[in-house]
Order: structure tokens, then C-alpha cells, then sequence
């Protein structure tokens, strides 16, 4: 059933591309004819192509409208670790009260995670500063 729906649709395009060109044909030659007595041939021919031109330009601005293109946006940078920390406090200051309490008891219970955490955060160098 689907296949056939597909088919038919394939069928009702190409009829009505092909009807639509053998009707472009028919109006420029219809031009043609009604130019070619007062210009000439050579004339002729020229306002066609240039109907034809008009035609096709007036076509890609009703694509070009019709496509209304979304401004492009940049994506905004990657916060670091300290920004996300910092915003989860001041959005839920209970959470971060009890993650200070937790940091507190793990430091009193074993000095020598918290000393390696500290000597790690001495250690690293800020990057970006702009200060060589």
C-alpha cells in the first residue's frame, strides 16, 4: 500500500513538472511571437531571455524568504569546575553547607587526602590569566 502511494505521488510529480515545462515553453514562445514583428528576431529572443530571467529571479526570492535562515549563535564557552561549584552553592546553599561539613569530617578523619588535595590546587597554575 505504501509503495504504491509512493509510486502514485512519483507520477503526479513528474506530470506536473513536465506540464509545467511544456507551459513555460508555450508562454516563451508565445513572447517570442508577439515580440518578434515590432523588434525582430534577435530582439525577440533577448526579452524572452530576460522574461526569463525576472521569472527565475523572483522565484529564488520567494525561496529565499520562504527558507528563513536562523541567525547562527555561538555557543557559549565551557564553564570550569570552580564557576559550576560556585553556582551550585548560591543555587542550593544547604547542599553545599553539608559538602563543606562532609569535606570537614573526611579532613579530620585522614589529614593526608586533604593535604594531597591541597598541594594538588597550590600546585596547578591558572591558565588564561593574560600575566606571563
Amino acid at each position: 500500500m505504501i509503495l504504491k502511494r509512493a509510486i502514485l505521488i512519483a507520477c503526479a510529480v513528474a506530470a506536473l513538472a513536465s506540464a509545467t515545462g511544456v507551459f513555460i515553453f508555450a508562454l516563451a514562445f508565445a513572447l517570442f511571437a508577439a515580440l518578434a514583428p515590432g523588434v525582430g528576431p534577435a530582439l525577440a529572443a533577448a526579452g524572452v531571455a530576460g522574461a526569463t530571467l525576472i521569472l527565475f529571479l523572483i522565484v529564488a526570492l520567494v525561496a529565499l524568504l520562504a527558507a528563513k535562515p536562523s541567525p547562527v549563535r555561538k555557543a557559549a564557552p565551557e564553564p570550569d569546575m570552580t564557576t559550576k561549584l560556585l553556582a551550585l552553592a548560591r543555587d542550593k546553599p544547604i547542599i553545599a553547607a553539608a559538602a563543606l561539613v562532609a569535606a570537614g569530617v573526611i579532613a579530620v578523619r585522614n589529614p593526608k587526602i586533604m593535604a594531597g588535595l591541597v598541594a594538588t590546587f597550590m600546585a596547578t597554575k591558572p591558565t588564561g590569566s593574560g600575566k606571563p
